[in-house]
């Protein structure tokens, strides 16, 4: 679909939204490297008035990120709303939902002595409610959610450029993250897997001090019964997921597999997870969340 004589395809747009504090800002910055054009707490029903002004410049504005906080929020009732109208003109619109554990976001506010913006005159941890449970629809429905917990801007800003930085926009991308159910559960996942039905190679000394990536661990894990079937099953899941998020207009996904303390199995099958993945031309990103913490 085109939005003008001369051919030129609508802008796209991403919308960076989230709960305050959990790293909207860097997101933006991020996006704004990789030359789009970023307007901050643009409320929602502008939306649409800003990619018609983007598609006037002639293809000179092709991709736009708009942040949208719960402040802006408040000039329209339904951000989700606004998102459909756009897809329905043939706009690729994705929403970007940024996350975090109420005590993170709770020391990161202290840190900077700033109340939060819903908090009124009660505490922070009302503040911090009220969001996310304003939020909690949009979250349910954003194309791709980031739980920043447990990562630094650095990071952030590196997982943002590896989402949105590739040339090949159109390919599933898949976020395999490895965990240890003793540290909780990773937020932004998508799909859980736990295969602490495996031998633990925690009590094999030789094997304790490795992780999954060590040659002898990642044998060990891989041979146990099940380990192939579980491969096989949810490769195949996996696949069937991502077809379908491709047909929906989304392109990414969280995969979360857990061990006990995601050291040693979560690992492992993480990575052969992502080897899988990629010999079907999926991209992926393998992350080890836990691993050094125990």
């Amino acid at each position: 679909m085109t939005n003008n004589l001369s051919g030129e395809l609508p802008p796209e747009i991403v919308i960076v939204t989230g709960m305050s504090g959990a790293g909207r800002s860097t997101a933006a910055r991020a996006l704004e490297d990789l030359d789009w054009f970023v307007v901050d707490n643009l409320p929602p029903g502008l939306l649409p008035t800003m990619i018609d002004l983007a598609g006037r410049t002639q293809g000179a504005v092709p991709r736009v990120a708009a942040v949208v906080d719960v402040r802006s929020m408040a000039f329209t009732e339904d951000l989700l709303s606004t998102v459909e109208e756009l897809r329905s003109r043939g706009i690729i619109a994705r929403v970007v939902f940024l996350e975090a554990g109420d005590d993170e976001l709770v020391r990161r506010f202290e840190s900077v002595r700033r109340p939060h913006p819903l908090q009124g005159d009660g505490r922070l941890t009302d503040g911090i409610s009220r969001e996310r449970e304003t939020l909690r629809a949009i979250r349910g429905e954003a194309d791709l959610v980031i739980d920043t917990s447990q990562i630094n801007v650095h990071q952030l800003k590196a997982k943002v450029i590896g989402f949105f930085g590739g040339a090949e926009e159109a390919r599933p991308r898949a976020n395999v993250v490895s965990f240890g159910f003793k540290h909780g559960l990773p937020v932004d996942a998508d799909l859980v897997l736990d295969c602490r039905f495996l031998p633990n190679p925690h009590w094999i000394p030789e094997l304790r001090p490795m992780n999954g990536r060590d040659t002898p661990v990642r044998e060990y894990v891989l041979a146990q019964d099940g380990a192939k079937e579980m491969l096989d099953a949810y490769t195949e899941v996996l696949r069937l997921i991502l077809a379908g998020y491709q047909r929906e207009g989304k392109h990414y996904m969280t995969f979360a597999v857990g061990c006990t303390g995601g050291k040693h199995r979560s690992v492992a099958m993480a990575e052969r997870f992502g080897e899988r993945l990629r010999e079907q031309g999926i991209e992926v990103h393998v992350v080890h969340r836990d691993l050094g913490r125990e």
